[in-house]
């Protein structure tokens, strides 16, 4: 199978065979990670390979009650990781350099951060299409930013390094290999833009949802008469996005206090 036949059956998996994957397997995902494209070629981003059962039970509480987290063969955390420039370039004498040449220490800032993002994801993803290539499904975890206090103690994460996203990957059960595909929301049209951006209409938004309504029949939240309304309860106003704000605001603060 190709990359964009995998790309174009992929779906997330939920729920795993009681099966171990061999070491080879893991290093091939994670070697593959170690391949992604990364900005200015400065890889800044970590992986931290979980197999303690007790670690997964706790990230099971810290991230919404997801069993399917303690029962992934393999639990792997992606981090924004800007630590390790800070450390090797402290460790290749940085401080000598700056008084040579008269400049202040530099401190991090909102650029390195999101590029440290960006690397993450992107390795993240990397991983996502190599697991599936070699038979694994997966899931990612981004309520892995909650509680950010609990998992930098947990993780013992220096100042720069942050969780920003966390996969779940493991050989699917039948029922997950035939389940079908989950719908998107919006179509094509509304995604891509040319040239400049474009806000879809009312018209374009009440054709999405009677599309919707024929092809699936969704069952909504009471009180919620369309899928919009359904994702703002749910999704968008809920208490744990009302957390993971906290947190992610903890996140920032952290990286750019002095």
């Amino acid at each position: 199978m190709n990359c964009l036949e995998l790309i174009m059956k992929r779906k997330s998996v939920r729920v795993y065979e009681e099966k171990e994957i061999p070491r080879e397997i893991k290093d091939k995902i994670i070697t593959a990670a170690f391949q992604a494209p990364t900005a200015g070629n400065m890889m800044m981003y970590s992986i931290i390979d979980i197999d303690d059962q007790s670690i997964k039970n706790k990230l099971v509480k810290t991230c919404d009650n997801q069993g399917m987290i303690g029962k992934a063969p393999i639990l792997l955390l992606f981090l924004a990781d800007f630590q390790r420039w800070m450390d090797y370039i402290e460790a290749s004498g940085v401080e000598k350099f700056n008084k040579e040449n008269n400049l202040e220490k530099y401190i991090p800032k909102e650029g390195d951060m999101f590029l440290a993002i960006n690397d993450a994801l992107i390795a993240a993803q990397t991983a996502v299409l190599a697991a599936e290539d070699l038979g694994l499904g997966s899931c990612y975890i981004g309520d892995i930013m909650e509680n950010f206090e609990i998992h930098k103690e947990l993780f013992n994460l220096p100042k720069y390094a942050l969780p920003i996203t966390m996969l779940c990957i493991g050989y699917p059960t039948e029922q997950q290999k035939n389940r079908t595909m989950k719908r998107r929301y919006f179509t094509k049209d509304m995604l891509v833009h040319k040239n400049i951006y474009r806000k879809p209409s009312i018209e374009e938004f009440e054709d999405m949802d009677k599309e919707i309504a024929e092809k699936d029949s969704p069952a909504f939240l009471s009180g919620c008469h369309n899928q919009a309304i359904h994702m703002y309860k749910r999704k968008i106003t809920s208490d744990f996005m009302t957390e993971m704000n906290r947190s992610v605001k903890a996140m920032i603060n952290s990286w750019l206090r002095n």
